[in-house]
């Protein structure tokens, strides 16, 4: 089961999967799997992003601590 809160909707990856993926058909328990690994990711690189942004003595996180923590 998906986690409270998140970002990325369900209609939004499933179009995604279905557009870009060339899926036909998306079972909601894909979605919801791959809605929460792509919380669970985008949280981990945010964590490592913000680190590095600490680390330049920065307050906002940029595209290149992005990079670099990915």
């Amino acid at each position: 089961m998906a986690k409270a809160g998140q970002v990325i909707t369900k209609t939004a990856l499933r179009r995604l999967m279905k557009n870009e993926g060339n899926a036909t058909i998306v079972a909601l328990d894909a979605v919801l799997a791959l809605q929460e690994y792509l919380n669970d990711t985008a949280i981990e690189i945010t964590k490592k992003a913000l680190a590095l942004a600490k680390h330049a003595k920065r307050k906002t996180i940029t595209k290149a601590d992005i990079k670099l923590a990915v």
